[in-house]
């Protein structure tokens, strides 16, 4: 038995269920990576990639295998629209720490909307006078993330720059720095954001081709062509 504070050691492949290699996603490299060899997580962990790398189809599944619902929300939420993610949760097994918290909470950018209308509808939990629809997206995204990412627990979030502006991720950051402080929490999110990408302590994976390559924050591709392109934007603009 395996204690620790965190809720998650690491996430692997279920040997009950394990999925062909032939078989999508298994034939991604990072997917089939994670299959083959698992993947120790650690307080924060940080996937970066360019679309279509799997780094979503990675969050979704180790989110969906820890008890969270597809399409955002805690293991309690039932909001559904039309399912579009993959099968790859059935074939991880979790490895959870005894006696962490089993609480946790899943925020994805492309299915808010649906999900804000789920939370006015059925506003049990957290504050009922919210009204997520009379706020910008990004104020909305926020306001949802402080309500409910409160004391230990599991935090998984995919892309969640595309509501926010600057500022929005600095403030983004801010609450999550402060509930990794606790100890208690653990942070797993995707990311095209450099500014994201810099979570303090987090572990940090570029997603591609290759699989998964353990990276410092300042080698990240990502980071590159964002530095290049603030020093020189005419450089890249006049070859599109």
């Amino acid at each position: 038995m395996m204690f620790g504070r965190t809720p998650v050691r690491q996430v692997g492949e279920n040997e009950l269920d394990p999925l062909s290699r032939d078989t999508w996603p298994a034939t991604m490299a990072p997917v089939r990576q994670l299959l083959d060899d698992g993947l120790a997580l650690g307080r924060a962990t940080v996937f970066v990639g360019e679309n279509g790398s799997g780094k979503s189809t990675l969050v979704e599944a180790i989110a969906l295998a820890y008890g969270l619902n597809a399409e955002g929300g805690s293991t309690g939420a039932m909001h559904q629209s039309r399912p579009t993610e993959s099968g790859l949760h059935s074939s991880l097994q979790v490895t959870r720490n005894a006696g962490a918290s089993k609480y946790g909470y899943f925020l994805r950018a492309e299915t808010m909307h649906g999900f804000f209308s789920y939370l006015e509808d059925n506003p049990s939990v957290g504050r009922p006078d919210l009204k997520f629809h009379r706020m910008s997206h990004g104020e909305s995204f926020l306001s949802l993330i402080v309500d409910r990412f409160r004391g230990g627990g599991l935090w998984v979030l995919d892309e969640p720059e595309s509501a926010l502006s600057f500022s929005g991720c600095l403030s983004l950051l801010s609450v999550l720095g402060q509930l990794l402080d606790d100890g208690d929490s653990q942070v797993i999110l995707s990311t095209h954001s450099p500014l994201l990408a810099s979570l303090k302590g987090a572990d940090i994976y570029e997603v591609g081709e290759w699989g998964l390559r353990h990276q410092a924050w300042e080698d990240l591709e990502l980071v590159h062509n964002w530095k290049s392109f603030m020093d020189a934007p005419q450089r890249f603009l006049r070859h599109l």
